[in-house]
């Protein structure tokens, strides 16, 4: 269990800054709406990856880990050279979709040991993801 949350939080680490890059950079005519989205975006995850790694301390583990083994570890990957605000929304939903992913993981632990907090938390993550997806995957048609 702990080894998905981490996992978790790895991933999350990585998405939070490619937003932070993604809002100092976003440049077109659609500058204003996905300035204010990607930092929306970056709030949300900031809370989020503050409840995995509080989680992790509520098993009696530290969710400390080093920029180095976040980036050795994630499946997120950075993406540096993206300038078009398109091409940052579609990266974006990649990045959701191994989120998606990686929080399956973690619920699938949480049913095996029968840690419903987990499982709760897990849940609500899952459902303002699929919609945030649904969001960003609108705004591309």
């Amino acid at each position: 269990m702990i080894v998905n949350l981490r996992q978790l939080l790895i991933e999350y680490q990585v998405h939070y800054h490619k937003l932070r890059n993604y809002h100092w950079n976003v440049q077109g005519s659609d500058f204003f709406e996905l300035h204010k989205e990607f930092e929306n975006e970056y709030h949300k995850v900031q809370e989020q990856i503050d409840i995995i790694a509080e989680r992790i301390n509520v098993f009696g583990q530290q969710p400390q880990m080093t920029l180095k083994e976040v980036v050795k570890n994630a499946n997120i990957k950075e993406q540096l050279d993206l300038v078009r605000s398109r091409d940052m929304v579609e990266d974006v939903l990649i990045d959701f979709g191994i989120l998606h992913d990686t929080m399956l993981e973690v619920l699938n632990a949480s049913l095996n040991i029968g840690d419903a907090a987990t499982e709760q938390i897990i849940t609500e993550f899952i459902r303002d993801l699929e919609k945030r997806n649904w969001m960003f995957t609108s705004w591309l048609k």
